[in-house]
């Protein structure tokens, strides 16, 4: 049995811990947040017997074998860093730093420590979207010609919360965008020759929309991200033979369609077992009992590469957060 500890229970960390209802091979153990009053709820309504007074005393904990980083972005670096260095395997919510160097510095840690490190990109585990991965792979479209996809929702504008505070590293690319990337880069499997974008920046100084292409020279991938409109937040990849189609939340995909030109269409539809981040999680431990530093799905060239993608689009609008 695999014990997990969680650090800053909130909205996304529900649907982390939900997921055990699926996992018969790792318990979550215990959890610590800044406020003892929110984590002893959050221990009530998942069933964690444990509840911490602070996050040093959960990282220190020997009966903790691997760590669940959900706070804020601009928390991970240093919170993830003292979990490694304490020889905690660590999982850490997307994006796992706010750019590209502090990814490398941590897994530089990560492996000076002999400790394994992955990003919480949950969506590269889902069932759905293996699939997808391995039409693509078999050329059931034929070679790769265009992706695009979009993510957006109207976001509530209040400037105090970290979509809107360039404090909390705001700004839609590192919330949204992120997505659009990572799974174009997880279909390419290589880097794009050059990077095109053009970036709204809000009066608080962060991203609130961007529209880019990512150029591959054989294929391009156009993606629109956005907190100031609704979008129909699809993912369409185009082969020279057909097409594949993940509607609504493409990167919550339960649903997506193959269509070859001239043939039916083949609809495939794979529900979460639990809330989706139960995938994730079995592959943590799959790799913890292996003795592994990282997962090959998400491995850590390819979160620094999608951080230094993000990093070449913010800088061209001059974004740099105050506290990387």
């Amino acid at each position: 049995m695999i014990n997990w500890g969680i650090i800053a229970p909130g909205r996304i960390a529900n649907r982390f811990a939900e997921a055990f209802t699926a996992i018969n091979d790792g318990t979550l153990y215990g959890v610590a947040s800044r406020n003892r009053t929110n984590a002893e709820s959050f221990a009530e309504q998942h069933k964690i017997t444990h509840v911490f007074d602070s996050y040093a005393e959960l990282i220190n904990s020997p009966e903790i074998d691997v760590i669940y980083i959900a706070s804020p972005h601009q928390f991970h670096f240093d919170t993830a860093k003292q979990c490694l260095e304490a020889g905690k395997a660590v999982l850490c919510e997307k994006p796992l730093t706010v750019n590209a160097t502090q990814a490398k510095a941590l897994f530089q840690i990560a492996k000076d420590n002999n400790v394994f490190l992955m990003e919480a990109l949950w969506s590269r585990f889902l069932p759905t979207w293996l699939e997808v991965k391995h039409w693509v792979e078999e050329e059931k479209i034929g070679k790769l010609e265009n992706i695009h996809s979009t993510f957006g929702f109207k976001a509530e504008r209040n400037y105090e919360d970290r979509l809107f505070n360039p404090k909390l590293a705001g700004g839609v690319l590192l919330d949204a965008g992120i997505y659009n990337i990572s799974l174009t880069q997880y279909l390419a499997k290589r880097e794009p020759q050059s990077v095109s974008s053009h970036v709204f920046v809000g009066e608080t100084k962060v991203d609130e929309r961007c529209s880019a292409t990512l150029d591959y020279g054989d294929f391009t991938s156009q993606f629109t991200c956005s907190f100031r409109s609704n979008l129909d937040n699809s993912m369409t990849i185009y082969g020279s033979e057909g097409k594949i189609t993940i509607d609504g939340a493409f990167w919550d995909a339960t649903k997506a369609t193959l269509e070859v030109y001239g043939k039916d269409p083949v609809k495939l539809n794979l529900p979460h077992e639990s809330s989706g981040f139960e995938y994730q999680i079995r592959e943590v431990q799959s790799c913890l009992r292996e003795g592994k530093l990282f997962s090959k799905v998400i491995p850590p060239e390819q979160t620094i590469a999608t951080l230094h993608l993000i990093d070449e689009i913010l800088g061209k609008v001059h974004i740099k957060h105050p506290f990387s």
